[in-house]
């Protein structure tokens, strides 16, 4: 019987093991999409205890511990930062099976080297060993993103941004990192949200371009991709619940624009023609810079209203999608490219149903001399366990090519959150390794461990930032 996180973990063939060995030891990370703070790197914030740096904003532990019955006050309400830890480990235990389990005890072993396991007994052990180590220097941002040997970090950013800690942290000598922002506009594309109003105006506010007109509004747009490129941004990112494309004209959009402004409420049909006719802008902008644009598509957002109204959104109360956007993903990609202005594209989706058809999607797009011009990400939320990973890479090299693949994100708030990139790297090493033992890949070490690598780092290195 093997140890819990030995150090032969996730991992099932001797093939395996060579394998992470050889190729995954000392391997640095390219994490191209997560929502860390830089302010919180450039102030190399301290953090009091293990529950402010663990679970402040970590809706996926929210989430489990309401399903485990914990109160709300120990999840975002006022209670101490105690006693929210000890709803945490109360919760742990009946986690297993869920990745929490094995993400809790890789973090805790990782970066504390911790190796009991948190439950309601060891609670306060495990809390005060973690809060007295919090105390010194090596236990702040900087220091978690060094010691998990973090080349590159594209948080994610709105589009009225000033940048300002990214450009202090770019001037700063002494921290090697890169980290760029990536271009998040949520609040031009969601026209519908009462915020659209005030959001317009801060946009012509940061860009110094009046947002009245249609043309103005684009304008002030691609003035801050401009902003964003001039200061390291190289990618955008867009949360498409569903992908639905419909052919508009200019004028119409300005039509719809201009009711909006106006108090007017939109029909179904002209949100779809606005949002259609903007992602399409914003890819030839993309295209232009040549960008890499990611599509996060397939989530069903803010399902509890009553507590969405009660504590905000993005609280832990979505969940997964049940959304056909074959079609409209089509037709959108297709319109850029009959543009020439088809950016290099990262889909991920949220249900394993829509797995295949972004694989085969990948397939319809390309340019000479530009491998894997179109990604199917890794798998992502609620995909981000170990079937999920290996149903998405089994998927795309079934009908796709996985030697192009540019590998894990975090997709996280935690500076903790490096050690998922050494559990994909461990699936993706058991992966190959099961299919050496079983006779289905030759056992060519030298082939392997270049496609371990390029997966695990320099896919995506290239993919972001050579041109």
């Amino acid at each position: 019987m093997k140890k819990f996180l030995d150090q032969d973990f996730l991992l099932s063939t001797d093939t395996a093991v060579k394998l992470y060995e050889n190729a995954i030891v000392g391997l640095p990370i390219f994490d191209f999409h997560c929502h860390l703070n830089p302010q919180e790197v450039w102030e190399n914030k301290p953090y009091e205890n293990i529950t402010q740096l663990w679970l402040g904003g970590d809706h996926y532990k929210w989430r489990t511990m309401r399903i485990h019955g914990i109160g709300e006050r120990f999840i975002t309400g006022d209670a101490s930062d105690w006693d929210k830890f000890a709803a945490w480990a109360e919760t742990v235990p009946h986690l297993v099976g869920n990745p929490l389990y094995h993400w809790t005890h890789m973090e805790l072993k990782m970066f504390f080297g911790i190796e009991k396991q948190l439950n309601p007994e060891t609670a306060r052990e495990i809390f005060d060993e973690c809060n007295e180590k919090l105390k010194k220097p090596d236990f702040r941002p900087r220091a978690f993103i060094e010691r998990s040997n973090v080349k590159f970090i594209g948080t994610t950013d709105d589009p009225v941004s000033t940048l300002e800690f990214h450009q202090l942290l770019k001037n700063d000598d002494s921290f090697k990192t890169i980290i760029a922002p990536t271009f998040r506009p949520d609040g031009a594309l969601f026209i519908e949200r009462p915020t659209f109003k005030s959001w317009i105006e801060k946009l012509a506010e940061v860009s110094g371009i009046n947002t009245d007109s249609l043309d103005g509004f684009l304008n002030a747009l691609k003035q801050r991709v401009d902003f964003f490129h001039e200061n390291g941004g190289r990618a955008s990112d867009h949360d498409i619940q569903k992908m639905e494309y419909v052919e508009t004209t200019k004028q119409e959009i300005e039509t719809i624009f201009h009711k909006r402004l106006s108090g007017g409420e939109l029909t179904d049909e002209e949100l779809k023609a606005y949002r259609a006719f903007l992602l399409t802008e914003l890819g030839k902008m993309y295209a232009e810079k040549q960008w890499v644009m990611q599509l996060h598509m397939g989530a069903l957002r803010n399902n509890n209203t009553k507590m969405k109204n009660l504590i905000g959104p993005d609280t832990g109360f979505d969940s997964v999608g049940e959304f056909n956007f074959a079609e409209g993903l089509s037709r959108f990609l297709d319109a850029l490219n009959q543009a020439d202005a088809l950016p290099r594209t990262v889909l991920f989706n949220l249900n394993q149903k829509d797995n295949v058809v972004l694989a085969g999607m990948m397939g319809n797009f390309y340019d000479e001399g530009v491998p894997g011009k179109i990604q199917f990400g890794s798998g992502w939320w609620f995909l981000d366990h170990i079937d999920g990973m290996e149903r998405q890479m089994k998927d795309l090299a079934n009908v796709g090519m996985l030697s192009h693949f540019i590998g894990m994100l975090t997709d996280s708030r935690s500076f903790l959150s490096y050690a998922r990139h050494d559990y994909f790297r461990r699936i993706v090493c058991n992966l190959l390794g099961v299919w050496v033992e079983n006779g289905l890949v030759p056992a060519d070490m030298a082939i392997l461990e270049n496609m371990v690598k390029n997966i695990g780092y320099y896919n995506a290195e290239r993919y972001f930032l050579e041109r």
